[in-house]
């Protein structure tokens, strides 16, 4: 009897994208997977458009079961991720790199890997295979990408159980690029009590086109090094089960210049020949290491490829060490994942004050009960706070700018003063960034106050409050009121029953970052 697709385990598909042609590729593959339906289908799959500007529209290719664009305005694949799957309650979050492509059984395994794993297993990672030119050697580039194939619990096809993200709180947004995001979240997760596994599946990773100069501008990953270091001590490599990397090296022929031209400069003549003798001897070894495997110098490609792995030997240390050193400076007292929350964003209409519809008037404003008592002790504690509304009167001619200011001057008043006030003044069929459940004001806000997205609180009423908190990083803290709807009080991460309770929220997660600090 063929299984209903109900039968198994549920889960759901995070793909953070910046818009490579790639994706419809990759979502054709998994519609593809479902012509016969022995197995769940994701309950849905959300496609998180990570691009800075995200005009125009992602193009998706058609498939058939929900899903969702969200936007996470350019902050870098660990915060798209947990866009992703922040916005989703199945137990099970499988992460995909657009990039990648799925075999035909790749679903009916994933089905398998995830109903096997024990209670105890947070996450589960596919065989990576990554395809090299058959005809020859591979390129620096193409032996750099085959190394995904032997990494660990990479995303490019990771599983995990949404309790697991949850008890860690996800991704670390302050890894800005794909490096070491994920392998900071495997350790945490495995220092959280969960054990990782790899799955019987298998997912297809193509070499991408890439640019000469691709292998300087990876070294750009010495800073995440940097903040892995900062994070989990000097064995985090051993941890992580990541290699050793080149860096000592790379430090030793930057020493080895440093010396030859600080000699040259006290006119030291031979100390200055065995320094850059140090510096040529380094430098050669380490292109002849990149060109050996290489194609070879018998074709023009192969020549061409040398002349790359040369020049670009040159400069490599040189990024590596910088890379390196900013990490550090950057990362000097990084605390732990999440950091304290610095700033509180309230919605306006319904939690701040009561919801008079398109309000102009001043003189309506009737502020929340609790409101200025919450404001007052916020600020108490040194926070940051502002205020983030939703103001489509403007564009629907019921309401001028200038009578939002004077409410807002009015709000000032009786409830703040407030540090920061965003309006979206633009209607619902309006395409912006700026109007909840968009991140754009949130991030602004963010932006004035000098804070991260992931280090403010976003209180409010309704779910695109909600979701404008989690789409810009933030922590969400629903207050319902008598029109907030029963789903989005069941959906919404977490909700309160007043303007005082959420502040206590708020402060205890100091204090227990306080306390995390202390130890």
């Amino acid at each position: 009897m063929t299984a209903s697709p109900a039968d198994g385990p549920e889960y759901a598909v995070v793909i953070p994208t910046i818009g490579r042609a790639s994706l419809r590729r990759l979502l054709a593959g998994l519609a593809g997977q479902h012509a016969c339906i022995d197995h769940p289908r994701p309950v849905s799959v959300v496609v998180v458009d990570d691009r800075p500007n995200p005009f125009p529209a992602l193009s998706l290719a058609a498939v058939p079961f929900p899903v969702r664009v969200l936007r996470s305005a350019g902050r870098g694949p660990a915060a798209a991720r947990n866009v992703g799957w922040r916005s989703m309650t199945a137990p099970w979050v499988v992460f995909l790199d657009d990039d990648v492509e799925l075999p035909a059984e790749w679903s009916r395994l994933l089905c398998t890997d995830l109903a096997s794993a024990p209670p105890t297993v947070g996450g589960s990672q596919a065989c990576l295979l990554v395809p090299l030119p058959t005809d020859r050697r591979p390129t620096d580039w193409e032996r750099n990408t085959a190394g995904l194939a032997g990494a660990s619990w990479i995303t490019a096809d990771m599983a995990y159980r949404r309790a697991a993200l949850e008890g860690v709180d996800g991704f670390d947004e302050r890894f800005p690029r794909a490096y070491r995001e994920d392998a900071d979240l495997a350790l945490r997760v495995r220092r959280a009590g969960w054990d990782l596994q790899r799955g019987r599946r298998t997912t297809i990773h193509p070499v991408r086109t890439a640019g000469p100069w691709v292998s300087v501008r990876l070294q750009a990953g010495a800073a995440d090094d940097a903040l892995m270091r900062r994070l989990h001590g000097r064995r985090w490599r051993r941890q992580a089960q990541a290699g050793r990397g080149r860096f000592r090296m790379h430090l030793l022929t930057v020493a080895a210049a440093a010396a030859a031209t600080g000699c040259t400069v006290a006119a030291r003549r031979r100390p200055t020949l065995l320094a850059a003798a140090a510096w040529a001897g380094l430098t050669a070894d380490f292109a002849r290491r990149r060109i050996t495997p290489g194609p070879g110098l018998r074709t023009a490609a192969g020549r061409a490829e040398a002349g790359q792995m040369v020049a670009t030997s040159l400069v490599i240390p040189f990024a590596a060490v910088w890379h390196r050193l900013r990490g550090l400076a950057r990362n000097r007292s990084t605390g732990a994942w999440p950091p304290p929350v610095r700033a509180v964003l309230f919605d306006r209409d319904g939690t701040l004050v009561h919801d008079v519809p398109y309000n102009g008037d001043p003189d309506q404003v009737v502020a929340a009960a609790d409101a200025r008592s919450t404001v007052q002790r916020l600020r108490r504690h040194g926070l940051s706070l502002g205020v983030v509304s939703n103001q489509s009167g403007v564009a629907r001619g019921l309401l001028t700018l200038d009578a939002v200011a004077a409410v807002n001057r009015r709000i000032d008043q009786t409830i703040g003063p407030f540090d920061a006030w965003e309006i979206c003044p633009h209607g619902p069929d309006t395409e912006c960034l700026c109007r909840k459940p968009g991140p754009g004001m949130v991030l602004r806000a963010a932006r004035r106050f000098g804070v991260a997205g992931y280090e403010c609180a976003v209180i409010g009423d309704i779910e695109a409050d909600v979701q404008a908190a989690i789409a810009a990083g933030a922590r969400p803290v629903l207050v319902p009121t008598p029109v907030t709807r029963r789903a989005e009080i069941d959906r919404a991460p977490v909700t309160v029953g007043s303007l005082t309770a959420a502040a206590d929220l708020i402060l205890q997660s100091l204090s227990a970052s306080s306390l995390d600090g202390a130890r």
